[in-house]
């Protein structure tokens, strides 16, 4: 037996944390004791229910996880191997890893950096792992230190916080968005060199507007990222992974066929595994982990649920992670 968060639907909707045992867990050639999850932005939309992000019931929550390998008929994994999972539809519509264990397919995981240690995996989780995508995608568009100022919107949520701390180690000048101007002094502490204020950008704004980017990480869509492509230098890059203001973008092609903005879609979920292992190996090397413990709060799985509902309200900075065992 071991406890899981479990989502159910019927008669209604529910997120309760409780025993299940190993008849629970689905089809999978990989077996891993779960040491820690972590709640990310779509973990809050699961387990508050407020978007139809599960397609299949019951459903363990929790789409990051990392621990040891119990179990494996994988060829590529072991007993005792320390692994990570992000994404993959793990939390949606294969069961998740916010409970003690989790059943896998080997071709989703990947080795632990050494660099790591279960909870710090997790205190990176997809958000983290999502950030370095990002600036991966400036990187290879041309991005680099010296550039220009780089905007991270969103900047205090999980996204953010990597994103200002990877940035600023990289040798940017790192300017943060947030509604949050209590967290000025947090920003700055990850790297930040500037901090505004999001109402700048997330109103209707000009099609084309005063040249200020030589980079963009948006985490909120919508008239933020509208207004930060319409705000981009000539021949630079927005890498858009987030939805946290709509899904929708008000924008016009002004700014990608004058300026030859590059607007970057990157996708965290189905991500190949070379790009993950880059990612991984990048974060090791760049994310100094003192500014990661400074951005990260611990919790048990019993107050995950309460947790995602402050995620949801925008009441948490930086990283949940969830230990679950």
């Amino acid at each position: 037996m071991f406890r899981a968060l479990v989502l159910e639907k019927e008669p209604e909707f529910r997120a309760t944390v409780r025993e299940v045992d190993d008849a629970f867990l689905p089809e999978g050639d990989v077996t891993v004791a779960i040491e820690y999850s972590t709640l990310n932005y779509k973990d809050g939309l699961a387990i508050t229910n407020r978007s139809p992000v599960v397609r299949s019931w019951p459903m363990v929550a929790g789409i990051d996880g990392s621990g040891t390998v119990l179990e494996s008929s994988s060829p590529a994994w072991k007993p005792g191997d320390a692994v990570v999972l992000n994404g993959f539809g793990v939390g949606e519509t294969h069961k998740g890893c916010l409970a003690g264990k989790a059943r896998l397919k080997g071709q989703w995981l990947i080795r632990r950096p050494a660099a790591f240690d279960a909870r710090q995996a997790m205190a990176i989780g997809t958000a983290g792992y999502t950030a370095m995508l990002c600036v991966l995608a400036l990187e290879r568009h041309g991005l680099r230190a010296g550039d220009g100022d780089v905007l991270v919107t969103g900047a205090t949520g999980g996204v953010g916080s990597v994103a200002v701390a990877l940035l600023a180690k990289l040798g940017h000048r790192v300017v943060a968005a947030t509604g949050k101007s209590a967290e000025a002094d947090y920003l700055r502490t990850l790297g930040a060199a500037s901090v505004i204020d999001r109402a700048e950008l997330a109103a209707p704004g000009k099609p084309l507007q005063k040249e200020r980017w030589a980079g963009v990480v948006d985490a909120v869509g919508s008239h933020t990222l509208a207004n930060a492509c319409a705000q981009v230098r000539y021949g630079g890059a927005v890498a858009a992974c987030g939805l946290a203001q709509g899904m929708d973008l008000p924008a016009s092609v002004a700014p990608f066929i004058l300026r030859g903005v590059a607007l970057l879609g990157v996708d965290s979920v189905m991500a190949p595994i070379h790009l993950r292992e880059q990612a991984w190996l990048r974060l090791s090397r760049d994310l100094d982990p003192r500014l990661l413990e400074s951005m990260t709060t611990e919790i048990g799985l019993d107050e995950a649920v309460a947790a995602a509902h402050k995620l949801m309200a925008g009441q948490v900075r930086g990283r949940y992670v969830v230990k679950t065992r």
